[in-house]
């Protein structure tokens, strides 16, 4: 009996050790999948900010900056809104290889040849948008610039938190039927700092329905 009574104790200590480990490996696998997630955050905050380096710096050279002399002596930093990773969005992406070149209008007499590369179509802040994207035959000439994109957009901030005339993403041609548009990357139209610039207007089609609180904010001179 007591025999008995010592094998039943050691299959419940077993029994409860198999439970503890089992717990233990269930929150291990939580906590890898959290740190993977906390990594990829990680990452495109990362790529938020060398963006905005790059851009301040841009903003500091006399050979690159738009500013006129007297802002840009005593420049630090553009404006930016707190980085936010969920205005990082994989859109769908249709291409459209029948559109034809059209004139987009400038803030001059100028008009910018552009043509309808694509169509993204994704949902933020629970609104569903379509946003044309466009490429620009004379810069595709030129090597660096063979992939590029243009993006230009309006939202419910611009006039007050944001220039009034929209602001652009760069953009490259995607391999697949996704393209990835990076808000906190939104930036002004030289335009928007000396008006000796010609800036493409942003077509009407390309409003956003709701405020799109990353990216540069408007100049305040």
């Amino acid at each position: 009996m007591k025999r008995k009574r010592r094998m039943m104790k050691v299959f419940l200590i077993i029994a409860v050790m198999f439970m503890l480990l089992s717990c233990k490996q269930e929150k291990k696998y939580h906590d890898a999948d959290q740190d993977k997630k906390s990594l990829v955050t990680s990452d495109k905050l990362a790529d938020i900010l060398k963006f905005q380096e790059k851009l301040n710096n841009e903003f500091k050279d006399p050979e690159t900056s738009p500013l006129a002399d007297r802002f840009r002596i005593d420049f630090e930093t553009l404006d930016f809104f707190q980085p936010d990773t969920n205005y990082v969005i994989v859109t769908e992406f249709i291409r459209t290889p029948e559109a034809l070149p059209f004139s987009m209008p400038t803030t001059t007499e100028r008009e910018s040849t552009e043509v309808v590369y694509g169509i993204a179509k994704f949902t933020i802040n629970g609104k569903k948008q379509e946003l044309e994207i466009y490429q620009t035959p004379e810069l595709i000439t030129q090597e660096k610039y063979k992939d590029y994109l243009f993006l230009p957009f309006t939202d419910a901030t611009n006039g007050e938190e944001t220039y009034g005339g929209g602001r652009y993403l760069d953009l490259r041609i995607p391999n697949g039927n996704e393209i990835v548009l990076d808000f906190n990357k939104a930036y002004n139209p030289y335009c928007a700092y000396n008006k000796k610039y010609s800036c493409p207007l942003v077509p009407a089609v390309n409003n956003i329905d709701s405020e799109i609180k990353v990216g540069v904010k408007a100049f305040k001179h």
